[in-house]
C-alpha cells in the first residue's frame, strides 16, 4: 500500500516530537501501554505522556488528535500503567464526485483538503464539504446539497465520495442601494457587470453572486460619481445576504453622495526650477466652472509628469489637493510637482504570459530597464495592457532592487484567447438577407497582431475581406494594417445595375493625445457595372436594341400618362438603366486615392455610448493614377448627453463636399447616394438629383450628388418593464438634410447609337411614354431629364434598438414631413448582423 508524502511528514514530525520528549521523560514513561497502533510507533505515542497527572494526559490527548493521524484516543489505568487504546484513521485511496455537471471534477478536487494517500479525517471532510459549498454558491448554485460518504476498501483505506445534487440556479435576486439621490437606482444598477435574476436568468450568467465582480462594481460606482463631480462621494457600506425563502442573494449598497462641485481654480504649485508652472497648468487641461471630474484629474497628472520629465526632471511627480468649499460647492485643485525619489528601474520581469510575447508586454511602458522609476507611468502601462483584451488579469507590483536605489517591476499576466469565429446573420432594405462566417484573431501567434478573413453571401451580395494590422509599426507607437476586398452586388429596384469592387487600402493610425487619433490611407479599387438584359431584367434594350430585349410587351394598366390614356410598355417603359449608369458600366473604372481622418473621441463607451463627443474629418483625393480624379471632404459629429436614468439624448450634423478635376464631371459611382443615411424614411437613393427621362418608376433615377448636408435629434431610452439583459431600447428621432450637385455628364449625343451634336443645337427630352396606344414606341433620350433640388428633406419617426446575440439590430419607422415630389420614400427600414 502506498502513503502520500503528506501522511510520511507527519509521521516524521510526530516521531521527532516524540524523540525530543523521551529526552525530558521521567522514569514513569516505561508503564504506559499503546495498544491498536499499527503505522505509528508505539513508543512515539508514548513520548507524549510526560506525566501521570490528568491535565498531562489530557493534554496528550489533544495532541495526538492534532496530528490527524488517529480517530479515536482512550487512556485508561490498569495498577501503576498508563493504557493508550488508539484507533488510527483509515488512509483515503481516492476522492471522487457523484452529481456533478455544472463544475467539473477537476475543478472540484482543487479545492479539497482531503487527498488521495493522505489520511481520512471527518472533520477535514466536512471542512470540505463546506468548501464545496462556497464554490457552488459563488458559481449560482447556493441551494445545492452535497453529501459525503466513504467507502471501506481492502487494508484500511477507503474511498471519499462526495455526493452532489447542484439544485437550481440562485443568482443575485435583488440590488439595492440606499442613500443615493442624485441618481436612481436604475441607473447605478446599469453601471454593474452584476445584474438581478429575471426571466432571462436561464440564458445568462451575469447574475451570478461573485464577491470580486462585486468589487469591480463597486469601483465603476465611485468612478462614475466622481466624474459627475461628487469629489465627497463614498461607498459606506456593501452587504451581501443570501435569502433561503428566496432562493437568491440579496446585495445592499449604501452610499453618501454628497454635493456636486465645479472647479473654482486650478493651479500648479512647483518646486522645481526652471519649470514654469503657468505652462504645467495648461497641460493639466482643466478648465475653471467645469465639472469637477476624477478622471480629468487623473489625466492631468499624467499630462504634467510627462511635461516635466521632458524637461530633465525623470523623477519628479505631480500630488492632486482638493480644497473643498462646501458653501460654495467649489473645488480649488493645486497639483503639486516635486522631486521624488532617485530610484531606477534595474528590469521589468514578465510572468504568467504562455502565449504572449514578452516584448508585446514590455512595450507598453513608457519607461525602460535603467530609466528613472515613475510610478504615474507604471499605472498608465497597466491601464493599457488591461485595455490590449489579451489577459484575464494583469497585476504589476514592484521588489527591491540590487541597491536601495534600484526597482525591479514585475508584470503577473495570465493569457486568455483572442481568436474568434463568427457566423453573422442580417438583413438590409437594401441588400436583403446576408451572412457572413468569419475568423479573427486579436492577438496572432502572440505577437499582439490583429487578423481576420471574413466571407460574405446573401441574396444580392457576396465578397470576401482579409485585414491584418500590426499595432505598432516599425516599434512605434502607430498602427499599419491592410485590407483585401472583393465585394459583388446584384441589382436591385433601387439600383439596375450590378457591380463588382476589387481592391486593397493600407493604412497608418497615429495616436495624437489619448482623444486625438489621426489616421492616413492609400486605396486603390476597381469597379465594374454590368447591367442585367434578359426577360426578366429588360434593363439595357434601347439605343441599339439588344439581343433577347422585350421592347415591345403588352400594355400595362398600371402605367397610366396624365391624361388618363393607358401607354404602350416600351424598351424604356420596362424598365431601363440611365445613361449615367451606361457610361460607368463602359468599362472597369480604376481609383487610385490617397486620404486622412482626423478623430476627436471623448466617448465612454464605443459600442454603446452615454456620453461624450465624436468629430470625424474625412479628406480623401483621387487621380495618382487611375481614372478618377476627385476631392472629397465629409465631417461628422455626434454628441450623446444623459438626460436623467438610461435616457440619453444624441445630437448629430453631419456633411460632404465633392469637387471633380476631370472635365466630363464625376461619373454616378463616385457621387454620394448616401440619402438614407442623411434622412431616414427615404429609399437608398430616393433622394438627391433623378434622371425623370426613364424607368418602370415614374419617379426617375437617383442620381447622387455633390453635396450633403444633415442632422438629427435623437433620444435614446429603455422600455420600462424590460431587464437591460433583454438588450431593448427604443428612440424617438428627428432627421433633416439635403443632397444635391449632381456634376456628371448630361448630354450623350454621339454616344450609345445616337447621332452626334449639331452645332448650336441643344439636347432636348423626349418623352418615353406613348399615349393611347399606337405610334411607335420611344427609344431612349439622349440627354438626362435632370431634376437636381436643394430643398431640405425632414422626416420623424421611432426605433426600436436590439442588442441581440447576432448583434445590433435597428428597426426604423419614418413618417416623412417635407419631401421633393420626386422622391422615393421607404418608411421601415430594418438593418442588423453580427458575430454569434
Amino acid at each position: 500500500m502506498q502513503f502520500s508524502s503528506g501522511f510520511f511528514k507527519r509521521l516524521a514530525i510526530l516521531a521527532a516530537i516524540g524523540g525530543m520528549l523521551a529526552i525530558s521523560a521521567p522514569a514513569y514513561a516505561q508503564s504506559i501501554i499503546v495498544q491498536g497502533s499499527q503505522r505509528v510507533e508505539a513508543e512515539t505515542i508514548r513520548n507524549y505522556f510526560r506525566g501521570s497527572d490528568q491535565a498531562r494526559i489530557n493534554e496528550a490527548v489533544k495532541d495526538l488528535y492534532a496530528t490527524g493521524l488517529f480517530s479515536d484516543v482512550q487512556v485508561s489505568r490498569q495498577g501503576s500503567s498508563i493504557v493508550v487504546r488508539v484507533v488510527e484513521n483509515q488512509m483515503v485511496n481516492r476522492v471522487a464526485f457523484e452529481g456533478n455537471s455544472r463544475l467539473k471534477g477537476a475543478t472540484l478536487i482543487k479545492e479539497v483538503q482531503s487527498r488521495s494517500r493522505g489520511a481520512y479525517s471527518p472533520a477535514t471532510v466536512q471542512a470540505d464539504v463546506e468548501r464545496l459549498r462556497d464554490i457552488y454558491r459563488r458559481s449560482g448554485r447556493g441551494d445545492v446539497q452535497i453529501n459525503p460518504r466513504t467507502v471501506p476498501l481492502p487494508n484500511g483505506t477507503v474511498d471519499i465520495v462526495f455526493a452532489i445534487n447542484e439544485g437550481g440556479k440562485t443568482g443575485v435576486r435583488s440590488i439595492d442601494f440606499v442613500g443615493n439621490n442624485a441618481f436612481g437606482s436604475y441607473r447605478l444598477r446599469n453601471l454593474m457587470n452584476t445584474t438581478q435574476m429575471n426571466f432571462m436568468s436561464w440564458f445568462k450568467d451575469s447574475d451570478v453572486y461573485d464577491p470580486d465582480k462585486i468589487s469591480g462594481d463597486l469601483e465603476r460606482i465611485r468612478r462614475f460619481y466622481l466624474r459627475k463631480g461628487y469629489a465627497d462621494f463614498r461607498i459606506t457600506g456593501s452587504d451581501a445576504r443570501y435569502d433561503e425563502a428566496g432562493k437568491g442573494w440579496i446585495v445592499t449598497i449604501t452610499v453618501s453622495e454628497g454635493e456636486p462641485y465645479t472647479v473654482s481654480s486650478v493651479r500648479v504649485d512647483s518646486r522645481l526650477p526652471d519649470v514654469d508652472p503657468e505652462l504645467l497648468t495648461r497641460r493639466a487641461n482643466i478648465k475653471v466652472g467645469s465639472t469637477y471630474d476624477g478622471d480629468q484629474v487623473e489625466k492631468a497628472v499624467q499630462n504634467i509628469t510627462r511635461e516635466v520629465a521632458r524637461k530633465g526632471y525623470a523623477f519628479a511627480s505631480a500630488r492632486p489637493q482638493g480644497d473643498r468649499n462646501p458653501a460654495s460647492r467649489t473645488i480649488a485643485l493645486t497639483f503639486m510637482v516635486e522631486e521624488g525619489p532617485r530610484v531606477y528601474v534595474e528590469r521589468i520581469v514578465v510572468r504568467g504570459n504562455t502565449r504572449t510575447r514578452d516584448y508585446v508586454v514590455r512595450r507598453e511602458f513608457d519607461i525602460g530597464e535603467g530609466d528613472a522609476y515613475n510610478r504615474v507611468l507604471v499605472d498608465r502601462a497597466e491601464k493599457r495592457l488591461n485595455n490590449l483584451g489579451f489577459f484575464k488579469t494583469v497585476r504589476i507590483s514592484n521588489q527591491p532592487g540590487s541597491s536601495p536605489d534600484r526597482v525591479i517591476i514585475v508584470v503577473d499576466v495570465e493569457d486568455k484567447p483572442t481568436g474568434s469565429f463568427g457566423i453573422s446573420g442580417g438583413y438590409s432594405t437594401q441588400d436583403g438577407l446576408i451572412a457572413e462566417v468569419s475568423l479573427a484573431e486579436a492577438n496572432f501567434m502572440g505577437r499582439g497582431q490583429f487578423a481576420r478573413a471574413a466571407v460574405t453571401a446573401g441574396q444580392r451580395t457576396r465578397g470576401i475581406e482579409l485585414s491584418f494590422t500590426e499595432p505598432y509599426f516599425m516599434g512605434y507607437r502607430m498602427a499599419a494594417g491592410v485590407d483585401l476586398f472583393y465585394k459583388e452586388t446584384r441589382n436591385s429596384r433601387f439600383a439596375l445595375y450590378d457591380s463588382t469592387v476589387a481592391g486593397a487600402t493600407l493604412r497608418l493610425g497615429l495616436p495624437v493625445t489619448d482623444e486625438i487619433s489621426l489616421g492616413f490611407r492609400y486605396s486603390l479599387y476597381s469597379t465594374q457595372l454590368r447591367i442585367p438584359n434578359n426577360a426578366s431584367r429588360p434593363f439595357n434594350d434601347c439605343n441599339p436594341l439588344q439581343p433577347g430585349s422585350a421592347t415591345f410587351l403588352p400594355a400595362d394598366p398600371s402605367v397610366q400618362d396624365p391624361n388618363g390614356n393607358w401607354p404602350t410598355i416600351s424598351c424604356v417603359t420596362n424598365g431601363e438603366a440611365s445613361l449615367a449608369v451606361k457610361e460607368a458600366a463602359l468599362g472597369r473604372w480604376l481609383t487610385s486615392s490617397v486620404g486622412y481622418s482626423l478623430i476627436y473621441n471623448t466617448l465612454d463607451n464605443v459600442r454603446n455610448p452615454t456620453e461624450g463627443l465624436y468629430a470625424e474629418l474625412r479628406q480623401d483625393i483621387a487621380g495618382l493614377g487611375g481614372d478618377a480624379k476627385w476631392l472629397r471632404t465629409t465631417g461628422d459629429v455626434r454628441y450623446y448627453y444623459p438626460l436623467f436614468d438610461d435616457v440619453v439624448l444624441m445630437a448629430r450634423t453631419q456633411g460632404g463636399h465633392m469637387f471633380s478635376f476631370n472635365s466630363n464631371g464625376l461619373r454616378i459611382i463616385d457621387h454620394f447616394n448616401n440619402g438614407s443615411n442623411i434622412v431616414r424614411g427615404f429609399a437608398p437613393g430616393g433622394m438627391g438629383a433623378r434622371d425623370l427621362a426613364l424607368g418602370l418608376d415614374r419617379r426617375g433615377a437617383g442620381l447622387g450628388g455633390t453635396k450633403y448636408a444633415g442632422v438629427t435629434a435623437e433620444v435614446q431610452f429603455p422600455i420600462f418593464g424590460l431587464p437591460k439583459e433583454v438588450g431593448l431600447r427604443g428612440a424617438l428621432y428627428v432627421d433633416a438634410g439635403t443632397l444635391f450637385g449632381y456634376e456628371g455628364r448630361t448630354d450623350y449625343r454621339g454616344l450609345f447609337g445616337f447621332a452626334a451634336p449639331l452645332a448650336g443645337v441643344a439636347c432636348t427630352v423626349q418623352s418615353p411614354v406613348l399615349v393611347n396606344g399606337g405610334g411607335t414606341p420611344y427609344t431612349q433620350s439622349a440627354c438626362l431629364n435632370l431634376r437636381d433640388e436643394k430643398l431640405i428633406r425632414v422626416s420623424t419617426g421611432v426605433s426600436l434598438l436590439w442588442a441581440s446575440p447576432l448583434g445590433p439590430i435597428r428597426f426604423n419607422y419614418s413618417f416623412v414631413l417635407r419631401k421633393d415630389k420626386n422622391d422615393v420614400e421607404q418608411r421601415f427600414q430594418f438593418t442588423g448582423g453580427g458575430t454569434f
